[in-house]
């Protein structure tokens, strides 16, 4: 049975003292949450290892929103998976939307990340998804295959069952609009498809996956209700506790 899962990304937002106190908040409230749903907190780099001390990482999975395609070496400003590893760290943010468009990070360079972390015995949150010119263009099919295709389909199935998954429309990505439940259902299940006949239908039913697109409580249930979306990969709207709790509490 796979995992319900709520991820939030802070990205480059809270100071440390900020931070530390929002994954305390954090702690104190998942602690009114069924164990059955799963909860991760992806911080900045600076913040992660202080995180680890305040946090119950046996309930929430400290995770980092990014890592180096390289081991070590003259890599100036660059983390690798072994240095995440070494702080606590127990999954990686890999491929989201903004180091694909902002930092041009192809294919090749996150399959060659994906491997990496799961190298170290990290987990990965491998995302997918379209912008919205070819959302327009009803390329968002052909987008998400490919993107599966060149950056995680050549793994083994054991390794494959480290991966969880985000879809990401990128026209929803801070923008306040939001794929519709019906969007959303449509495309997590066609990526369920893609996995069955890639992996078969067990490793399918077990992946998780997660949306993530200008989710917040309001609008969390209705998206999680859907058969296929397993949860979400929040931005924005985990940068306050009560809101990410109301998240949480929708699966």
């Amino acid at each position: 049975m796979r995992k319900k899962i709520v991820a939030g990304n802070w990205k480059m937002n809270t100071t440390l003292q900020e931070g530390v106190e929002l994954a305390r908040k954090v702690n104190e409230m998942v602690k009114s949450v069924p164990a059955t749903t799963g909860v991760a907190l992806a911080a900045p780099f600076t913040h992660l290892s202080e995180i680890a001390k305040v946090i119950d990482t046996e309930r929430i999975c400290l995770a980092a929103q990014n890592c180096s395609s390289e081991t070590k070496g003259a890599f100036t400003g660059e983390i690798s998976a072994e240095m995440l590893k070494s702080v606590g760290v127990k999954a990686v943010i890999i491929g989201h939307s903004e180091r694909r468009t902002i930092y041009k990070e192809d294919d090749a360079v996150l399959n060659k990340k994906t491997k990496l972390a799961l190298a170290q015995g990290l987990k990965v949150i491998f995302c997918i998804g379209e912008v919205l010119a070819e959302r327009e263009a009803g390329k968002q099919f052909d987008v998400v295959n490919t993107q599966l295709e060149k950056g995680v389909f050549d793994l083994s199935a054991e390794d494959f069952s480290r991966i969880i998954l985000a879809y990401e429309p990128v026209w929803a990505i801070g923008t306040g609009v939001t794929a519709t439940s019906a969007q959303a259902q449509e495309i997590h299940k066609y990526i369920r498809t893609l996995l069955t006949k890639k992996y078969g239908a067990q490793v399918a039913d077990d992946t998780t996956i997660l949306y993530g697109g200008s989710c917040k409580a309001s609008n969390a249930k209705e998206l999680f209700d859907n058969a296929d979306v397993d949860g979400g990969l929040i931005g924005g709207a985990a940068l306050e506790a009560e809101g990410f709790l109301g998240i949480v509490k929708a699966i």
